[in-house]
């Protein structure tokens, strides 16, 4: 359904992204952010199904400044591999990748001539949170199980726009206490948890859980009809 394209950022680097556009005029778009592995074949899945709802779905490549091309499956081994690049991006400079999650509102906004929310995941969900914190040109944010969302220096960010948020009451990286005083900090924002594990609604992971993941995008996509149109 989807093509690639090429994204330009403020600082003028060219970065890939998988782009899949609805049948007919977009209600919105959406904006999808990868987990730790790339822009593999799942979040290709997750772009498609955004397209099919109607909206105009992107996903840059948000390891292209440290490694491009990343595509990696669910194994141990590419658990760290992936673990290892998310290290080397989060190192980058300001506004490292933040910026070409930027080019990537832009453009989303401006093919569809609507209203801009963004979904991520894992990793994904960290840099959901910080664009729902800091970018311009959102109306909607959803962060499915962020790693780090929940630290001290995450919850002390203030949200520019609505934002629905997804976590796992097993996640053994997110403790569900840190998940109530992010929900304590954030009253504004609608906090659900699932009973699964990290990584929920991938289903090509070991986690998966379609109970849950039916929900959460349940929940995910009235919250995106309210606020996107």
């Amino acid at each position: 359904m989807g093509t690639m394209i090429e994204l330009q950022s403020a600082d003028g680097t060219q970065v890939p992204a998988y782009e899949a556009r609805p049948v007919g005029t977009p209600k919105g778009a959406v904006v999808v952010i990868q987990e730790i592995f790339g822009v593999n074949s799942h979040i290709r899945a997750v772009v498609d199904g955004y397209a099919a709802e109607g909206y105009l779905a992107v996903a840059p490549a948000a390891f292209h400044r440290v490694k491009p091309g990343v595509e990696l499956g669910y194994t141990d081994a590419d658990m760290g591999e992936g673990f290892g690049y998310k290290t080397a991006a989060e190192a980058l400079p300001a506004p490292g990748v933040m910026q070409d999650i930027q080019a990537a509102i832009d453009h989303a906004g401006q093919v569809s001539g609507g209203k801009v929310g963004i979904v991520g995941y894992c990793w994904g969900g960290l840099l959901t949170w910080r664009a729902a914190c800091t970018l311009s040109g959102l109306s909607a944010a959803a962060p499915y199980y962020g790693g780090g969302v929940t630290t001290d220096a995450e919850i002390a960010r203030q949200a520019r726009v609505p934002v629905m948020a997804h976590f796992a009451e097993e996640d053994k990286w997110i403790p569900l206490d840190s998940v109530e005083a992010f929900k304590n900090a954030h009253p504004q924002v609608q906090v659900f948890t699932y009973p699964a594990h990290h990584g929920f609604n991938c289903d090509q992971r070991g986690s998966w859980d379609a109970p849950s993941a039916q929900l959460a995008k349940a929940r995910t996509l009235a919250f995106f009809k309210q606020h996107l149109g």
